[in-house]
């Protein structure tokens, strides 16, 4: 049991150094997309 709750504390705190190093692609990725989308939308005009 002790294993299980050390890997989670251990989970979590890379989660928190690293949350950015997740985001920003994220971020990323969902303005591509929507840039996409918009152009895809907009073409059609």
């Amino acid at each position: 049991m002790h294993t299980i709750e050390d890997g989670y504390r251990a989970l979590g705190l890379l989660i928190d150094i690293n949350w950015d190093r997740l985001l920003f692609p994220a971020a990323i990725l969902g303005g591509l997309m929507l840039g996409a989308y918009l152009g895809m939308f907009l073409s059609q005009f």
